[in-house]
């Protein structure tokens, strides 16, 4: 958080749940609700980063967990719905953007990026949805992704799971919304992250830079402070929406 950040008193105290909370824009969910005084749970596939950070952050719990192995997630799920007491927030960020053209893809292929990047995020919402619908609230944030939008290349598997998110969080909503449980999909643009910077040449971002309306790259923090809003009770009527952190980019 920078100075001027917004502190949201709604949050204070809130359990919130964070996958893919690690690294990269996950590692910033992380430190953003640290900062509004919410108690905070995560889990990743790189347990290394996940440990690391939680140690530099201390209250928060951190799990080891791949995703795919739905056995694992429920546990780990329930583990950290205990620790907590109960789960206020869940962010569904958790994804893996690697490329691959038509021709690489094999059935097998299919099933683990629809496995990493779509399936879990309907499950771990599943798993933590009878405490948010017994306490009569709740806030689930599902991360998509700009890709699809604009339909980038290399990236079919990810941009399908990314599209099917949007159209399971307008069905989420409105199936949850009796129980007073929010559902949004954050729609990130070309974030500043390390894993981002892999992929792309200095042209490359050039690129991206000269097609967004804001000449800035995003950051972390900036995903997260809609995050925020969306979590807070100031965003208490927003749900079944997308929601876009992009600069614009078009």
């Amino acid at each position: 958080m920078t100075k001027h950040s917004a502190i949201y008193p709604s949050l204070k105290g809130k359990r919130v749940v964070i996958t893919g909370g690690g690294t990269g824009i996950g590692a910033g969910l992380v430190e953003a609700f640290v900062a509004q005084g919410a108690h905070v749970a995560f889990v990743d596939i790189n347990a290394a980063a996940g440990e690391a950070l939680s140690a530099s952050l201390p209250g928060t719990h951190f799990r080891a967990c791949d995703l795919r192995d739905l056995d694992a997630t429920a546990a780990t799920m329930a583990e950290l719905s205990g620790l907590l007491g109960g789960v206020d927030v869940l962010l569904n960020n958790a994804a893996n953007d690697d490329r691959h053209t038509i021709d690489d893809v094999t059935p097998a292929y299919w099933d683990d990026r629809m496995a990493t990047n779509l399936r879990h995020q309907f499950f771990v919402a599943q798993a933590v949805l009878p405490g948010m619908k017994a306490q009569g609230s709740g806030v689930i944030l599902n991360f998509g992704s700009i890709s699809w939008h604009l339909g980038l290349p290399d990236l079919v598997l990810y941009q399908t799971a990314k599209a099917a998110i949007e159209g399971m969080t307008r069905a989420m909503a409105r199936d949850l919304g009796a129980d007073n449980i929010r559902v949004n999909t954050i729609v990130p643009g070309n974030v500043d992250t390390p894993r981002q910077k892999q992929w792309y040449t200095p042209e490359g971002e050039a690129e991206i830079m000269a097609a967004q309306c804001l000449k800035a790259r995003i950051q972390p923090a900036d995903v997260a402070a809609l995050c925020l809003f969306l979590a807070s009770d100031d965003g208490a009527m927003c749900t079944g929406h997308d929601y876009f952190v992009d600069a614009g980019w078009r």
